[in-house]
């Protein structure tokens, strides 16, 4: 079964990807695992940093909307378990028997159409299963023997709680959902299943977790596990994208061959002669040959920002000094480069439910990560997007002298002992005043850039760069729609405007409408892992951040009433 034109290619990353579930019309499906996709060469990507990580061969972008005659990226219905409004039958989907493809009650005259539960449950390791009704109602009242029993799902109308949705069943057991929705609600009665429904029948695993009750459409259903790279020189140049569209039949041939393979599949042209794409296979199969570890990534994506990458026709990535940042600017921010070109590839690596993703990429620390299997595919589904933005990196002796500070110390040190209580909490992350500063910086420039360069906050991301040697951010857009690259985020280094757009991005953040609350708070924020930040000053939407807004602190910009001096920009306050 497909789901053609209901949701957009980015959503199927981000948003609905492989074991979400999507609702159309009045039917709910859940993505198909990738195992179900088709394989077509026309929506393959690449960016062999990312792939060499991963364990894939390549990726591959799942179609658009205005695609009608690609293929389609496969579902299943879901949740098996549906009520008829008109008799208000609850049976599992095949007990109406239904002609294929079709939803509808038979046992009507009229044949509604089927309502989907509301309810399903899910545990920590991912499973997901229809919520056990059966065994909700019978908890306290035991089905006899020998008989059927047939469930009955009726909403009374006296209000919109849980209270008022009853079920029956045709012994005479009755009992409504509320508290059904409690953490150990299910406890004793109904164990996890190991259900994979995304991977159809025969996928069940063993599982010893306690499911929780949950509503279909509830947020913590389904979390994206992603990964992204931008794609720097020399992967970015023309020549390697020349290559990507070949790189089957190269990677597999002998480097005494190149030379004649190439001029085989003449894909030399005016601007990349045999003998320039001849060197650029030989260093993608010597930079494939070795290793890759995540922070690899980063680090090379700083040193391509840090050394820049001039104009060039059919290059992606420019990155090129800001002509006149401001001299402000300049003493807190010496390094200023315009990225007026840019192409990030995000990848779809696996998912979680209940809370976010935990764990390593290494697969040392599972956490709770369901992940794509991807390396027995050969691919995952990414996106690219195209965009620009703004590389800065900060005063490096000012910043050391600022986070030697024991005061500054001392109260980083306070979400620091807490990241330890957070069960899979990636290890590569490490908590220091350098990393909560400029993490709380990035997203004070974000909501201050949304107002004066005609974005959304939605529209902007950050990347941080930071260790003990570095402390550098990007701000960029990258998009799928009209939002990608329309050169309002570079142009705020222009003309001095950086000065002025930093001074009024730390006086805002001086101030907060839930303060003095806010900036006096001993925690807040997911799993107690923010300051001084809440929605009303620091919090960004999901997908500007990549730290799923935790591990932030306005005290850390401009210091708190009891201690101005703690800020890194109090002078600019």
């Amino acid at each position: 079964m497909s789901l053609k034109g209901s949701v957009r290619t980015s959503q199927l990353v981000t948003t609905y990807g492989v074991g979400a579930m999507v609702a159309a019309k009045n039917e709910s499906f859940i993505i198909a695992g990738i195992d179900r996709w088709d394989r077509d060469e026309d929506f393959e990507l690449n960016e062999p940093r990312l792939e060499k990580l991963l364990g894939v061969q390549c990726f591959m972008r799942p179609p658009s909307t205005g695609e009608p005659d690609s293929w389609d990226v496969p579902v299943r219905r879901f949740p098996k378990m549906q009520s008829c409004p008109t008799c208000h039958r609850l049976e599992n989907m095949s007990y109406f028997k239904a002609p294929f493809g079709e939803s509808r009650c038979t046992f009507c005259d009229e044949q509604p159409e089927l309502v989907p539960s509301r309810f399903v449950i899910a545990c920590e390791a991912g499973h997901l299963d229809d919520f056990p009704y059966y065994l909700w109602v019978h908890k306290d009242h035991p089905h006899p023997q020998g008989q059927r029993a047939k469930l009955s799902l009726k909403t009374r109308g006296q209000s919109a709680g849980l209270r008022d949705v009853e079920i029956k069943c045709s012994c005479g057991a009755v009992r409504t959902m509320e508290g059904a929705f409690g953490k150990s609600a299910l406890r004793g009665s109904a164990r996890c299943q190991g259900k994979r429904p995304w991977l159809g029948d025969g996928s069940d695993e063993d599982c010893d977790k306690t499911p929780i009750a949950l509503q279909r459409g509830a947020t913590n259903v389904w979390f994206s596990k992603t990964m992204s790279a931008i794609s720097i020189p020399p992967w970015s140049d023309a020549a390697y994208k020349i290559l990507d569209r070949h790189w089957k039949i190269l990677r597999v041939i002998p480097e005494a061959a190149l030379e004649e393979t190439i001029k085989n599949l003449d894909i030399a042209d005016s601007h990349h002669s045999v003998e320039e794409l001849v060197g650029a296979a030989r260093h993608r199969k010597v930079q494939e040959s070795g290793d890759v570890e995540p922070d690899d990534v980063k680090t090379e994506e700083y040193e391509a920002l840090m050394s820049g990458a001039a104009e060039e026709a059919g290059n992606q990535f420019v990155c090129i000094p800001a002509p006149d940042p401001g001299a402000l600017a300049s003493e807190w921010i010496p390094v200023v480069k315009q990225v007026t070109r840019l192409r990030e590839v995000r990848v779809l690596t696996g998912f979680s439910r209940l809370l976010p993703p935990r764990g390593s990429l290494d697969g040392e620390d599972e956490g709770n990560i369901m992940h794509l299997p991807g390396q027995s595919e050969g691919w995952l589904p990414a996106i690219e997007v195209m965009g620009e933005g703004v590389f800065l990196e900060l005063n490096s002796p000012k910043l050391s002298t600022w986070e030697a500070r024991a005061d500054v110390r001392e109260r980083v040190g306070r979400l620091a002992s807490r990241v330890s209580n957070v069960a899979g909490w990636d290890p590569t992350i490490e908590v220091t005043p350098r990393f909560v500063m400029l993490h709380t910086l990035a997203h004070s420039l974000v909501d201050q850039w949304s107002l004066e360069a005609g974005y959304s906050a939605a529209a902007l991301t950050e990347r941080l760069y930071v260790n003990d040697e570095r402390a550098g951010i990007l701000i960029y857009t990258a998009t799928s729609d009209s939002a990608g690259s329309l050169g309002g985020v570079v142009a705020m280094t222009d003309d001095g405007r950086l000065d002025g757009s930093l001074v009024e991005a730390i006086k805002r953040a001086s101030w907060c409408s839930a303060d003095p609350l806010c900036i006096e708070t001993a925690v807040q924020g997911a799993d107690a892992l923010n300051l001084a930040a809440c929605h009303a000053c620091a919090l960004l939407p999901e997908t500007s951040c990549e730290h799923r807004n935790q591990l932030l602190d306005r005290a850390l910009l401009v210091g708190t009433p009891d201690e101005p001096g703690l800020g890194f920009f109090t002078d600019l306050a």
